[in-house]
């Protein structure tokens, strides 16, 4: 009987087309209704280096990367000697008829199929043809990417045509086919910067101010091809200081303003969140981690930078940090966190990782048309005058007039100040001001998006698990309970502030709570205890660069619970 799901890793130096292969691939499968989950792993250079592309596709939903592989495409002979250990028993490797190879290896003879440059091309066409994918679907996607460019489309059928006819030929012990997938809803294919910038444009961002730095550039250069369209401006700054401080005076002038960055780029961010907060100027921070600290493993995952976002900023000011765990949470929360910087006049964050950013999956085309407007600025209805910017309310929230709009005065300082926006070192003013800004954190609890609960109500076992690790969680917890051990999920979208009355009763219950995260520390269960009073001591923890699998959290967990029986 087929298996339900087939994982294939690309490998080869950058430059070699290895995402190409991957690409017309993860397209190709999602097309003939698979789901699809896409992992790449790259290193810190433009060309050379050991990159790979893990595709993961199933007849059933998935949500996280494999350990294990079925077809290992070696577009060099590197990738036979670093990713040969992760080929399951049973698996394929495919390389070039004169690599140094195991004899196990399918060796193709590229030269004599197609001209050199095709090669990774011709690579997919075996692909398909020992998964099982038709060979109309794989040359679709190519005459669809290739469409304005007839002569390259012809060359690219010719190769995936000779591909599957070699196969035929000649890889019959190899194939190792999928069962047919069940039709599915129309698709796309996005990562989770693609996703954020989508967000971000659905919620009326008008200004984007960025450095480039991985993982987060994907955001701005989103919005950089498509501003015209979108009538919004994308600015490189010459460093992110001056992108954070660009994108306050853009939201101050009235544009709906984000940045994108990495940990150390946020490093230097952080002042200008404190003038944000100061002067009650909406803005909408993206904060792509990676292994730290300085420049770490700039081209892999983490989350490590929990505890930095959290405190971020001199001084007491109320925030909104979302953790995005798939790429429609990418889209929906970044809209939210231009909905809370707006309505209460400040900084909120968006806390993504490289494997989140970078991570294909195919997902359900956005219903735009029936999502509510956010308004992004909406004048007040009435206020006092003589016009007070910083007036003292009930929630904390002050009327906002844009500059140059009419015939109010607007008067804004980053130092402390009066309602009407005068520096001051009045005392009491300055008691009274903190109290009204920390005031709105009333509304932001008010708005907070609860966690969610996956398995058994009362399960024995409750993996605890924010942003990214969610869905590895799930998987893992699924295939525990199967097998006889309760395990359920609690995972977190928003990972501050918090309302522990919406989860506590799940943890006091459960006879084992585990926290899952990509760091060293567990800085989420740390967070946990201190505003909602629980203590964790079980912990799943991973810091090599790589992301949590199912299969890496359930060899943990089995761990755990046979440590604690013996």
């Amino acid at each position: 009987m087929p298996k339900p799901e087939v994982v294939i890793l690309v490998g080869g130096e950058a430059g070699q087309g290895l995402v190409t292969v991957g690409t017309l691939l993860s397209k190709a499968f999602v097309r003939a209704g698979y789901d699809v989950c896409v992992t790449q792993g790259y290193q810190s250079r433009i060309r050379g280096g050991h990159n790979t592309y893990e595709l993961r596709a199933a007849v059933h939903d998935i949500a996280a990367p494999a350990d294990e592989v079925d077809f290992l495409v070696a577009l060099d002979e590197t990738t036979l000697a670093a990713d040969g250990p992760a080929l399951r028993a049973g698996g394929v490797a495919i390389a070039a008829e004169d690599a140094e190879a195991p004899a196990a290896t399918l060796r193709v003879p590229y030269k004599t199929l197609c001209p050199p440059r095709y090669a990774n091309v011709a690579a997919a066409g075996v692909v398909g043809f020992l998964t099982g994918l038709p060979q109309e679907t794989l040359v679709g996607v190519v005459e669809d990417a290739f469409h304005k460019k007839p002569d390259e489309a012809a060359a690219n059928r010719d190769a995936l045509a000779a591909a599957y006819a070699w196969a035929a030929a000649n890889g019959a012990p190899f194939v190792r086919p999928l069962p047919a997938a069940t039709p599915r809803p129309p698709r796309v294919m996005l990562n989770g910067n693609v996703a954020i910038a989508l967000g971000a444009a659905s919620a009326g961002a008008k200004f984007c101010a960025f450095y480039p730095m991985t993982p987060a550039t994907g955001v701005p250069l989103t919005l950089a091809a498509h501003a015209r369209t979108l009538g919004l401006v994308v600015e490189q700054a010459e460093d992110e200081m001056a992108a954070v401080n660009m994108a306050c005076g853009a939201s101050f002038a009235g544009a709906p303003s984000l940045v994108a960055t990495a940990g150390g780029g946020f490093a230097l961010m952080v002042e200008g969140v404190s003038l944000a907060a100061m002067t009650e100027t909406p803005l909408v921070v993206v904060v792509g981690q990676r292994p730290a600290p300085a420049t770490g493993l700039p081209t892999r995952t983490e989350q490590g930078d929990l505890d930095f976002v959290l405190h971020a900023g001199h001084g007491e000011f109320p925030r909104a940090v979302f953790a995005p765990g798939t790429v429609e949470d990418c889209f929906h929360l970044t809209r939210k966190a231009f909905e809370l910087a707006a309505r209460y006049q400040g900084p909120t964050f968006v806390l993504t990782d490289q494997w989140l950013a970078d991570s294909e999956r195919a997902v359900v085309l956005f219903d735009v048309d029936n999502l509510l407007p956010l308004a992004a600025y909406l004048p007040p209805a009435s206020y006092p005058t003589p016009y007070r910017r910083y007036e003292i309310t009930a929630d904390g929230v002050s009327p906002r007039l844009l500059p140059g709009l009419g015939d109010e005065l607007v008067v804004a300082d980053s130092d402390e100040h009066t309602e009407d926006g005068h520096l001051t070192e009045d005392l009491g003013v300055r008691k009274a001001m903190v109290e009204k800004r920390l005031r709105k954190w009333e509304g932001l609890r008010a708005a907070i998006v609860p966690p969610a609960y996956y398995g058994l109500d009362g399960a024995e076992n409750v993996l605890v698990c924010w942003g990214s690790t969610g869905g590895a969680a799930r998987e893992a917890a699924a295939a525990l309970t199967a097998a006889g051990t309760a395990v359920a999920v609690l995972h977190f979208t928003q990972v501050y502030p918090l309302d522990p009355p919406a989860f506590l009763p799940r943890l006091v219950k459960a006879l084992r709570v585990i926290g899952v995260e990509g760091n060293a520390g567990g800085q989420f269960t740390g967070l946990l205890r201190r505003e909602a009073g629980f203590h964790v001591d079980k912990f799943i923890t991973r810091y090599d660069g790589l992301p949590m699998t199912p299969a890496y959290i359930r060899a943990a967990l089995e761990r755990l619970i046979a440590e604690e029986v013996s």
